[in-house]
């Protein structure tokens, strides 16, 4: 009887010793996460636009500089300013091998009532880059500065017309909205026109609209040809380039006021902690390697990293900031 007893004592101890080795050896697995298939980045527009051109560099540095092992995947998910994207991922609850890249618009797009998802729905990662506006109108034009655009626009704000690429209430209306109410304009009358399409460069050429409001890199080519001239951009300084030192900020002209078009990497909700700590470091080894610094310096883009929980912080602030401009404009749902 006190053979057996002895025996089922070690066979309950070699028991109770292998589950604490497992479950040290999960615990252990878990808290050193690593992607065991292909990642899917997914840009939530057509070819070409900011978040592709983000989506795609990134991808490329990842796997050229060796920063990470598995093969990445960019796909391109367009529609509803991104709200098509940001459905497919959310329903990927708790997926750590699908991220996105986003900017401003989710937060604008949720505050126009386009989609009912938030930033707060999803796993903010890591923020890498800041993008700026610029103003741009025809080489012929009679304005030469913002100055003189926005004494034109308080005398007559309908009489003068902006367009850009995204809706009324997102980036490119939004981004005008903020200089021009800091310079006095009432923002209400401003007569706003979307080109979604991908030719408000057309208007602006051929005399159907006065303004163009877009990035700063897609000014630069049509400045060098001598067509258009940059009135002003949002960044707070001037930027580095041969072309780009010559715009001038609305800042030096007096406007208190910027706008950063930031753009970073998010996840599907409840993500687990150890991944999330994964694509930070990955993300930060990426925005401090040389080969992102070229591709920034190559697009004007800024340098702008922030990891999972400043990012999280920066958004909160971004959006309360953001829907009192939407308010304000009666643009809000």
């Amino acid at each position: 009887m006190k053979k057996v007893f002895a025996l089922l004592l070690l066979i309950f101890v070699i028991s109770i010793l292998s589950a604490c080795k497992q479950e040290s050896k999960s615990k252990s697995e878990e808290e050193n996460w690593e992607p065991e298939k292909a990642i899917e980045m997914v840009a939530p527009a057509g070819a070409g636009g900011g978040w592709d051109t983000t989506a795609r560099t990134v991808a490329k540095v990842f796997s050229e500089e060796g920063i990470i092992d598995e093969d990445i995947g960019v796909m391109n998910k367009e529609g509803g300013g991104g709200s098509i994207a940001w459905t497919y991922i959310h329903n990927l609850e708790g997926n750590n091998h699908h991220i996105f890249v986003s900017s401003p618009p989710l937060i604008f797009v949720p505050l126009n009532g386009q989609t009912e998802l938030t930033h707060e729905d999803f796993t903010p990662l890591a923020n890498l880059i800041a993008d700026y506006a610029a103003f741009a109108v025809r080489a012929d034009a009679k304005w030469n500065n913002l100055n003189e655009l926005f004494e034109d626009m308080k005398k007559d704000p309908e009489s003068i017309s902006v367009v850009g690429a995204s809706a009324p209430g997102s980036m490119d209306h939004m981004q005008f909205v903020k200089i021009a109410k800091e310079a006095g304009v009432d923002v209400t009358k401003i007569k706003y026109v979307s080109n979604q399409e991908g030719a408000p460069l057309t208007d602006l050429l051929n005399g159907s609209v006065d303004v163009y409001s877009t990035g700063v890199a897609e000014t630069v080519e049509q400045v060098k040809a001598g067509k258009i001239k940059v009135l002003g951009i949002t960044a707070p300084e001037r930027l580095e380039g041969d072309v780009l030192s010559t715009f001038p900020t609305a800042l030096e002209q007096g406007i208190d006021a910027t706008f950063v078009n930031w753009r970073g990497f998010f996840g599907p909700p409840n993500m687990d902690e150890s991944a999330i700590q994964y694509y930070e470091e990955k993300f930060k080894e990426l925005s401090d390697s040389e080969a992102f610094t070229k591709i920034r310096s190559q697009y004007g883009w800024t340098e702008m990293f922030m990891g999972h929980e400043e990012y999280k912080k920066f958004l909160k602030e971004q959006t309360e900031e953001l829907t009192g401009l939407m308010e304000e404009l009666g643009l809000a749902q």
